[in-house]
């Protein structure tokens, strides 16, 4: 009798070794490797044979030809449907992470409710939760007399039979992928092999009953759906639920999409009698804004096809500490790093004494480059203690070398900034052009360098709202360019910046 081999597999990335590890080599992380017997997944009937099996012949065709769109299940809930692509496709399988109580079964069970009382057989597995604890739920939301098919199972194989049974459901919710488990693969629920295993059997039965089939991915603590990544290379759809626990709004984001875009989002906000979505997130990320204290700036963004108006604020502190700290919520903190550098290289700011705290308002994550103006605004304009204008938007990248790259669409962020009573915004100098015929044509200015920014804060000649705190900052027009330069070039460092008898670098004069 063949001795029976064994493999080791890590539960973070899905890396097989020969033998045991304390740290796993491909990702680093430590104990997640966990013997798995080397049966694994396709050890049954559909693997013996296979060597004396003769291949099919099977036809090609060419790239033209009848394209039809591919049908769609409409749920309902505007803000899901915009991040799906107008709604889940038949066949496709779709997998959602998130945070521990982010959401995702309220989401979903308030979907599957919608699609039932509109006529769909909608069948909801829970794997985690008893049908005691799902039904609690439903009716906290008021969804207790939707006609949703509801069971508590784990085992693959007992689910696709009932499935099978019965008529041909239209959406079947699988609450969460890491609690199933099938006979075909030998190891503990929740391990790679279990995980991928499932979700192959789950997305085989999709693709051949034309099913759209929801797959709830946990997450692990980097934010990073758990599990090997083949599974989302599997899937059709890759959706993550984004948000603060203690913040109200919720975010749904689309990363991988086959029949959408990747790049739109959804706007929700948790309530008492569940989510409700949000039709202009603009408005509730700008309303409790305090527009009066420095450190605050309004950045336009587009997210998807949706224009997007958020609140990045600042805090610039003197540290007591010999390394200064970087704190960011919200934003890339390499980003942060980059733009401290320009300003330090270009404009003669200095913030190496300095603790830099950052923060997207609303529990938003903004992943486009061209937050880069407002994030400077916002830096300079905490470290002077000069507010900035009310009613002033900011966008553009800053490059290295401390110009003002020009970004796509501007023209709709200017619209939705004048829809929502904002009167002037500083953009780059080549999208100036752009916004040319708009109502804020006459208020808008193109920056074409950081420096002019800086200059533009701490000579108040975009008009100050607020005296300056720091005495070192005057409110005096600047004469000259920003930046005081030698004579090879190299900026001044912490000289004064001309036109104001103080610092921007906060040092001593």
């Amino acid at each position: 009798m063949a001795k029976r081999s064994a493999r080791f597999t890590c539960q973070n990335c899905g890396s097989v070794t020969t033998r045991w590890a304390g740290r796993c080599d491909a990702c680093g992380e430590w104990n997640t490797i966990v013997e798995e017997s080397d049966g694994g997944v396709g050890a049954g009937p559909r693997t013996i044979g296979l060597a004396g099996r003769k291949g099919r012949v099977f036809p090609l065709v060419g790239l033209a030809g009848e394209a039809r769109e591919a049908p769609r299940i409409v749920s309902g809930m505007t803000e899901l449907d915009r991040v799906t692509g107008g709604g889940f496709v038949r066949g496709s399988a779709v997998l959602i992470g998130g945070d521990p109580g982010i959401g995702k079964s309220t989401l979903l069970i308030q979907a599957a409710a919608r699609l039932a009382l509109n006529g769909q057989r909608v069948v909801y597995v829970s794997g985690e939760e008893a049908v005691g604890q799902v039904r609690l739920r439903a009716e906290r939301l008021g969804l207790a007399g939707a006609p949703v098919s509801l069971a508590a199972e784990t085992s693959v194989e007992d689910i696709l039979a009932t499935l099978q049974a019965g008529p041909t459901p239209g959406l079947v919710v699988i609450d969460s992928i890491q609690t199933l488990w099938t006979e075909t693969a030998e190891s503990a629920p929740g391990t790679v092999t279990q995980v991928r295993a499932s979700a192959q059997a789950l997305i085989r039965y999709a693709k051949a009953t034309g099913v759209a089939v929801v797959l709830v991915g946990h997450v692990t603590k980097d934010g990073q759906i758990a599990g090997p990544r083949v599974v989302e290379h599997m899937v059709d759809a890759v959706l993550y639920f984004e948000g603060d626990g203690a913040d109200r709004f919720r975010v749904l984001r689309a990363v991988k999409n086959r029949f959408g875009p990747t790049d739109e989002i959804g706007v929700f906000e948790m309530t008492g009698s569940g989510l409700s979505e949000v039709a202009n997130p603009s408005e509730l990320f700008l309303g409790e804004r305090d527009g009066k204290s420095p450190g605050a700036a309004v950045f336009a963004g587009m997210e998807g096809s949706r224009p997007l108006l958020v609140e990045i604020q600042a805090l610039v502190a003197p540290t007591s500490l010999g390394t200064p700290r970087r704190a960011v919520v919200g934003w890339d903190g390499n980003r942060l790093s980059m733009v401290l550098a320009v300003l330090d290289a270009h404009c003669g700011v200095r913030l190496a004494s300095h603790d830099v705290y950052l923060n997207v308002a609303g529990g938003l994550r903004i992943q486009e480059p061209a937050a880069d103006l407002a994030v400077a605004a916002a830096l300079v304009s905490s470290l002077s203690g000069v507010a900035l204008p009310r009613n002033s938007v900011y966008f553009g990248e800053v490059s290295l070398s401390g110009s003002i790259r020009p970004v796509a669409r501007s023209d709709q962020r200017l619209k939705e900034a004048e829809r929502l009573g904002f009167t002037g915004g500083i953009v780059p100098l080549a999208n100036l052009g752009e916004a040319a015929g708009g109502a804020l044509s006459g208020a808008v200015s193109g920056v074409e360098a950081l420096a002019d920014l800086v200059a533009r804060v701490a000579a108040g000649s975009a008009g100050l709202e607020a005296p300056a705190r720091n005495p070192g900052i005057s409110a005096r027009p600047a004469p000259k360019p920003a930046v005081a330069f030698d004579r090879d070039r190299r900026p001044a460092g912490n000289r004064a910046i001309e036109g104001a008898p103080g610092r921007l670098a906060g040092g001593p004069t």
